[in-house]
């Protein structure tokens, strides 16, 4: 598992707290790995979700850090949604 991953899954569960996500995302992290991302919280793991977000590091992690608006990255084409794009709103609020 690359650092990457490691930090962005810290991350997650940090922002999610202890209520976890209501539905199953995953992000993948072009060239570092996929992250799941669902009622249990966040853990690094590729698998089956309803909703798929793509990015590269940078942008994840700016997305993360707050530096880059999750909807401003889709509207650019940095982050690419693939599946329920209503949950993928809802991922807004986590990220933020």
């Amino acid at each position: 598992m690359s650092d990457v991953v490691t930090a962005a899954v810290k991350a997650l569960n940090e922002k999610m707290g202890e209520e976890g996500f209501d539905g199953s995302a995953k992000f993948v992290i072009e060239g570092e790995g996929a992250i799941m991302l669902d009622g249990d919280g966040a853990r690094a793991e590729d698998g089956e979700a309803d909703v798929t977000l793509t990015a590269d590091a940078e942008t994840f992690e700016a997305i993360l850090g707050g530096d880059m608006d999750p909807t401003a990255a889709f509207m650019s084409g940095k982050l690419v949604v693939d599946g329920d794009m209503g949950l993928a709103m809802k991922l807004g609020n986590v990220l933020a």
